[in-house]
Parts: structure tokens; sequence; C-alpha cells
């Protein structure tokens, strides 16, 4: 976990140099940012297909109607869905297409400004906040949860933790350098625990579904 590369990016909090973990690095990260957006992308767009049968066909079963709890069709006919007046997943597939089409521009060799950092932060920041949203809409007030939209909230974990370590180690965000180097250098075990919170959640939340 302290096996960091030696290649150094200034720490705008404290002027000292920080030493850049592995995942930070341009094509690791386009790489991370490119099985994170696809992952996402996919599963948005699975949800707007499934969508447009239902609105062609109301009697559709979506192919993640596996029970009463599991059931992408009743949670489409809930208003969380359309929160803006449109399917929510349309918002990723714009946003993912984003988180894509950084990827691959790292792993070409393009190398972005801070203010496009910025940019790109703001949106994965949005995103997770509106996946915490959705998601406590699914565990509280649905009680119905949709495969696909956990798959989205499953890219999205990683997505935010390791573009907000990534920006905080090349000073895209000012953080103190202790806090930058100590979630570097846990940044795995931080996704990990978010991921078991997550699916402890969901188990006591339905557990008379499991035993």
């Amino acid at each position: 976990m302290n096996n960091l590369s030696r290649e150094r990016f200034p720490s705008t909090a404290a002027g000292a140099d920080i030493d850049t973990p592995p995942f930070a690095r341009p094509r690791a990260f386009g790489l991370l940012l490119l099985a994170t957006g696809i992952t996402g992308w996919i599963a948005a767009a699975i949800l707007i297909l499934e969508k447009l049968q239902l609105l062609q066909d109301p009697d559709h079963v979506t192919s993640c109607d596996i029970n009463p709890w599991v059931s992408c069709g009743q949670v489409m006919e809930t208003w969380q869905s359309e929160l803006f007046g449109f399917p929510n997943p349309f918002i990723g597939l714009v946003g993912f297409t984003v988180i894509i089409t950084t990827g691959m521009g790292l792993l070409a060799g393009a190398r972005f400004d801070r203010w496009y950092w910025v940019g790109v932060q703001a949106g994965v920041t949005l995103g997770v906040v509106f996946a915490a949203w959705l998601w406590s809409q699914a565990l509280f007030e649905i009680y119905v949860l949709c495969l696909y939209c956990m798959i989205v909230w499953a890219a999205m974990i990683p997505l935010f933790i390791l573009t907000t370590v990534r920006n905080m180690v090349h000073g895209v965000i000012p953080a103190p350098v202790a806090v930058t180097r100590w979630l570097a250098a846990w940044v795995g075990p931080v996704i990990a625990v978010t991921y078991i919170a997550v699916a402890a959640s969901v188990f006591f939340r339905f557990l008379h579904v499991f035993i």
C-alpha cells in the first residue's frame, strides 16, 4: 500500500512534494477511467433500452425483474427514476461518456489543464451525490432494488474516490500533505470499506429476503 512511484508533483497545500501513487499516473488513471466509465455507460444504456421497451409495451418484463425486491421495472415507475423530468440514465450516459473520453485522452498522451480537472471533479462529485440519493431512495422509500442502478453505484464509488485522491496528489484540490499522503497510500482499503458499507446496508435492509 505504501509502494508509491518516484514521480513527484508539487502539493499546493504546503509547497511540498508528494510521491505519485501508481494509480494517479496518466496511463494507469486513464485505464481506471475507461474501466469505470465503460461499466457505468453500459449499465445506463441498458436502463435506457429497458425504459424504451416499457414505453412501447407497459407489460414488458425487464431483464432485471428478478423478484419483488429486485425489479428495474418497478423502480422505473417511481418519480425518483425521472427526477429532472426525463429518465435518470440519460444523465449517466452523458456523464460516463465524458469519463471515457477523458480516459482515452490520457492513454493517447493528452494532458489537461487544472480547470479541466476541476470540472471533472465537480462532475464526479455531483454524480456520487446523486447516486447516494438514489441509494437512499431505493433502500428507504421505494424499497426495491434496481440491478443496473447498483452497477452504476459500483462504478461511481472508485471513480469518485480515485479521482478525488488523484486531484489531491496533483494539487488540483488543495489539501494538507499528511492527508494526501495517507489517502494516496490507503485508497484501496477506503474503496473496499465503502463497498462493504454499501453492501451491508443492502443486506440488512433486505435481511428478510436473505434469511
